[in-house]
């Protein structure tokens, strides 16, 4: 691999990642534009340390080595706000003292002017079905309603590629459903390479990618 591949997957090239000089994790590979690779094991095999490593704030307990290219840049080298990445977790993860439409520019350029933040964030919310909440309070929204927001907000910041942690597992049955769907059209829709970690074998169906299932060291 070298740094003038300017495609547009996600390249995981040689990555090892140890716990006191015990293998963790070790995975090569290449995820396309607009898939989605879901990663499973039991807990405690390293499936959100790997995430970590992706988005650039491993523990400094582990140990690791390899190289993750995206768009001719070794993310590996960068710090994590310059590595363009969006992540879900499984909480929303809201900011309580912004409004839903405070939440939603946060996302948004600095650079944006004010008529065109605003009209930004009133076409991303009828997106999710949620014209006319810019201004309420995010308490006063339903888990569902929560995790469209936190979506369109890593949206809004034009990512180059997903990182999904468990981002379903605390929805109910029927609002998993929906926002599986919604999440992974988005994610068709952008184009975007995608590494979503779950033990939910029905995330990992929705999907419709690859499957990596990591086992414990021992």
């Amino acid at each position: 691999m070298s740094n003038n591949d300017a495609d547009n997957a996600l390249h995981l090239e040689a990555i090892d990642i140890r716990l006191q000089g015990t293998p963790l994790v070790a995975i090569d590979t290449r995820i396309e534009p607009g898939e989605v690779l879901t990663v499973m094991g039991p807990s405690g095999v390293g499936k959100s340390t790997l995430l970590a490593f992706i988005a650039g704030f491993l523990d400094p307990a582990f140990s690791a080595r390899g190289n993750v290219w995206l768009r001719g840049r070794n993310l590996a080298r960068l710090p994590a706000e310059q590595r363009r990445l969006g992540l879900l977790f499984q909480d929303p993860l809201l900011f309580p003292h912004l409004s839903v439409g405070g939440n939603l520019g946060f996302g948004l350029r600095r650079d944006h002017s004010r008529r065109d933040r605003y009209h930004a964030i009133e076409t991303a919310l009828a997106e999710i079905g949620l014209s006319g909440y810019a201004d309420r309070d995010p308490a006063t929204l339903s888990g569902g309603q929560r995790s469209r927001v936190a979506l369109m907000r890593v949206l809004l910041s034009r990512p180059n590629a997903m990182l999904l942690d468990e981002p379903f597992s605390k929805l109910d049955t029927a609002l998993r459903e929906d926002m599986r769907s919604l999440v992974f059209s988005r994610i068709h829709q952008e184009n975007l390479p995608t590494l979503m970690v779950t033990h939910d074998e029905a995330d990992a169906e929705a999907a419709g990618g690859r499957v990596l299932r990591l086992m414990p060291p021992y």
